[in-house]
């Protein structure tokens, strides 16, 4: 996968020069836009990105750079949603090993309405096209984060609406979606 240039920054996936920076924008993001923190059940890839996504040939960390700073990421694991604490259908229709799950799609927000998003949304969509195996793209998304449902339902179709059900405790949002696969992947 090579570099794009999207306005002043480049996308490209992710080196070990990259990790700290990009631990940087999830930290960021799980203290200041979700107000829970860093929790290790659900967080554990961004302790060990190296062994998570640079080690692995069918997952992938991008990162948006501006002047040598990461400003933005997203991620792809071979993973579904883990049951618990998401329901058992859920886990069941999107199985490990043939589901490519995007996480960790975060904008410092002094980087936001840019574009980017969606610019690392496509490229990691890519990717999973061009890699065998993946047979669809799921995601959940905390929707207390200011702009992120309108842009997840841009792209994505609602697979399950999980506010009601408090899945993961009081104050997350969480709503699930599937992308159709890009022309060219498995469908």
């Amino acid at each position: 996968m090579s570099n794009t240039q999207h306005r002043d920054y480049t996308v490209r996936p992710a080196t070990p020069a990259d990790v700290e920076g990009a631990r940087r924008v999830m930290l960021d993001t799980f203290y200041r836009e979700f107000g829970y923190g860093y929790v290790p059940q659900w967080h554990r890839d961004v302790m060990d990105i190296e062994g998570t996504y640079l080690d692995d040939p069918r997952h992938l960390l991008l990162v948006a750079v501006r002047d040598g700073e990461v400003v933005a990421t997203t991620g792809v694991r071979s993973a579904g949603p883990a049951h618990p604490p998401h329901p058992l259908w859920l886990a069941e229709q999107y199985p490990s090993g043939s589901t490519a799950q995007l996480v960790r799609v975060y904008v410092s927000p002094e980087h936001r309405r840019r574009g980017l998003a969606g610019t690392l949304v496509d490229a990691a969509c890519d990717f999973v096209a061009g890699t065998p195996g993946y047979e669809r793209i799921y995601l959940h998304t905390n929707t207390n984060v200011d702009g992120s449902e309108a842009f997840w339902r841009s792209l994505a179709k609602e697979i399950f609406d999980a506010r009601t059900t408090g899945e993961h405790g009081p104050g997350v949002a969480t709503v699930h979606f599937e992308i159709p696969m890009p022309p060219g992947g498995p469908r």
